[in-house]
């Protein structure tokens, strides 16, 4: 049984709150979800990601209405798409920052590194919420999570307002050091971070957008999850001898229907990961260059040279010998020194 997350009720206060001073009803959100002011009860984050897509069509803003402009629904959509073909990291996450200035004006956020920290700190006017400064945080790091397929372990957090009353789930929400009152709102992380690649496909994205924005609220690990479990296996085997989606499921003692449904939950679905493992063994094999591009579509489990095509273009944009051209001219080999003269 995975353990499943749930989110204090000082939250969903924090975010009624923000529907009301939008001028909101907050019955007309909660009744449809089965709940009652006051929610005194925590709630599992696919009910409070419920709430918050409820509450950003009702005030037009999902950034409840804490920006100087607002976020317009979808808007989130756009931003993820913008960061998914990123390089790295540090460009995905630059790619968020400009896009969330632009769209919300203030807060901004600006990323700098120093002495192998990484830290993202936010201006504009002030005091904000510390439930403004939270929401920004779980934005840009539920993604960045979700993009690199793992948990990014924060070192330290910082709000510039002073810490809300008997509110513990602020220091207790981030796993690190919380600070109030600080010079500036910012969020600390180690810099070597910002190398790792972004690993979703666009077919995974599709999976991920139907869940948000409760799926933000999920610490993605690779090594734990049914999508790790998943990806472990594939890993194991020649892609030609990958399960199906059913044999998957009985493999772990799920129905299909349950594990599809757990696979939703993280962002993720079988086929997705199916096919950026895929993507992956194919760019490192024509990188690599010592087999044809129909061996390859062989060892991927392709029946069918032009399937691979076909796939490969959908992943990637382009030809598998286009990329492969690419990569060499990127990354050419080294040439061998000239031998020494020999004198007679």
């Amino acid at each position: 049984m995975l353990p499943r997350r749930t989110i204090a009720p000082g939250f969903v206060e924090d975010a009624l709150a923000a529907l009301i001073a939008a001028g909101g009803a907050p019955e007309a959100v909660l009744g449809p979800l089965g709940l009652t002011a006051p929610v005194s009860h925590p709630i599992s984050h696919e009910l409070y990601g419920r709430l918050w897509r409820r509450i950003a069509r009702a005030i037009g803003c999902e950034f409840f209405g804490l920006g100087a402009r607002p976020m317009r629904p979808g808007a989130f959509a756009l931003m993820a798409q913008a960061a998914l073909h990123a390089p790295s990291l540090e460009a995905a996450l630059r790619r968020m920052l400009e896009f969330l200035t632009i769209v919300l004006d203030a807060p901004a956020g600006r990323l700098t590194q120093a002495e192998g920290r990484a830290t993202i700190t936010l201006s504009g006017p002030a005091p904000r919420s510390a439930f403004a400064d939270r929401t920004y945080w779980l934005i840009v790091m539920g993604l960045a999570c979700w993009l690199t397929g793992r948990r990014i372990a924060l070192a330290q957090v910082d709000f510039a307002c002073a810490a809300p009353p008997d509110r513990g789930d602020y220091r207790q929400f981030f796993g690190a050091p919380v600070r109030f009152e600080a010079e500036v709102s910012a969020l600390g992380f180690d810099a070597r971070y910002l190398a790792l690649a972004p690993i979703r496909s666009e077919a995974a994205l599709g999976a991920f957008l139907r869940e948000a924005p409760g799926n933000l609220l999920v610490r993605y690990r690779h090594d734990q999850g049914i999508s790790g479990q998943i990806r472990a296996r594939l890993r194991s085997l020649p892609a030609a001898r990958w399960p199906s989606h059913e044999t998957a499921a009985r493999d772990l003692g799920l129905s299909p229907a349950t594990l599809r449904r757990r696979l939703a939950a993280e962002g993720q679905s079988f086929a997705a990961i199916r096919d950026e493992l895929r993507a992956r063994r194919a760019e490192e094999m024509l990188r690599d260059g010592a087999l044809g591009i129909a061996q390859i579509a062989a060892e991927l489990g392709y029946s069918e040279p032009s399937a691979f095509h076909r796939a490969f273009r959908g992943w990637r944009g382009t030809s598998p010998a286009a990329f492969r051209a690419a990569q060499a001219q990127q990354h050419p080999a080294p040439q061998e020194p000239p031998s020494a003269a020999v004198s007679p």
